[in-house]
């Protein structure tokens, strides 16, 4: 599967999070060749999950409020957003029915990648036109190289 210039990643929070606190890491990296290389995709549940995570406190120490705001707002901004359609809600993926919501939006937004941390998306048996690959795994693909 070759994703082509501009195509629609799916970023799971985990991996928003881990590239907002440590800019040099590979979640860091892959999302930053997500920029620019491709567009991220978001639906209301996938950035409520973000937003609400990212305002934690255990975060203030690391991330004041202004730069989470900051953060929140470039990643929204830049990113596509997609409604799931009822009938693509409805389909149940994971054991942990609360990682589903990724799977919805990458299915509604037709993106061929999603990029997640969470071994329980990671262990999922393959998806039609859909590829889970952790941030590291991502990286070795040319789509994603610097």
């Amino acid at each position: 599967m070759r994703a082509e210039p501009g195509a629609r990643v799916v970023i799971d929070t985990n991996v928003w999070i881990s590239a907002f606190l440590k800019k040099s890491g590979t979640p860091a990296s892959l999302v930053r060749q997500v920029v620019a290389r491709g567009r991220p995709v978001f639906s209301s549940p996938t950035f409520a999950e973000l937003e609400a995570r990212l305002w934690k406190p255990k975060f203030d120490r690391y991330l004041g409020m202004d730069d989470r705001t900051a953060l929140l707002n470039d990643a929204s901004a830049l990113s596509h957003w997609v409604e799931v359609p009822p009938e693509i809600a409805a389909q149940a993926f994971c054991r942990d029915a609360d990682d589903d919501k990724f799977i919805h939006a990458a299915l509604a937004a037709k993106a061929p990648w999603l990029v997640t941390g969470d071994q329980d998306l990671l262990d999922l048996p393959p998806l039609p036109h859909l590829r889970i690959l952790s941030p590291a795994d991502a990286l070795q693909f040319p789509e994603f190289c610097a």
